[in-house]
């Protein structure tokens, strides 16, 4: 017989990092624990040098997307290079490899081609994983970054009623 498992919230002082580690979270895996997570959680892109974003987290979105403008790509298509902001509106300039360039339907429907990069992303309170970010104009969205269920994906559950469950945006930049 399956077991069920009750989930509460419980103040603590240690970051999500220490958490992860004395639980041995966040593991891969359908039946292992999983950090929860809001509807939105500071992040950053240590690798890019961006710091700190509010970042949507979207199950019904299979990709991540990263708020990028002037997005030139080189002419062998190996790396690419884009402008984005932080969460206080700060200019930042980035270059990365391409991980690949495909398809993706946005929340209107509408299909086009995108840029993915490959980098590392890191929540407040330290845990820091491996992402697929693909590049798109998100002016006009409330969050300039959306964590997808790829990225979520056994290592996150969302409480859709939270937001910030992993720590507050200052810790982001106390790093």
């Amino acid at each position: 017989m399956p077991r069920t498992y009750l989930a509460h919230a419980q103040a603590t002082d240690s970051s999500s990092q220490e958490l992860a580690a004395a639980l041995g979270l966040p593991k891969r895996g359908p039946e292992l624990a999983k950090l929860i997570v809001g509807r939105r959680e500071w992040v950053s892109l240590p690798e890019l040098g961006i710091s700190p974003l509010n970042a949507k987290t979207d199950s019904g979105a299979w990709s991540s997307c990263l708020h990028a403008e002037a997005i030139v790509l080189s002419a062998d298509e190996t790396s690419v290079t884009f402008t984005t902001s932080n969460h206080f509106g700060d200019s930042i300039h980035c270059h990365s490899a391409v991980a690949r360039i495909g398809r993706v339907k946005s929340s209107s429907g509408i299909a086009r081609q995108r840029i993915f990069i490959q980098t590392h992303a890191t929540v407040a309170g330290g845990f820091t994983w491996p992402i697929l970010i693909s590049l798109a104009n998100r002016r006009e969205m409330l969050c300039p970054m959306l964590l997808g269920r790829r990225a979520l994906a056994g290592y996150f559950l969302i409480d859709p009623q939270s937001a910030h469950l992993l720590g507050r945006r200052k810790s982001l930049l106390d790093t």
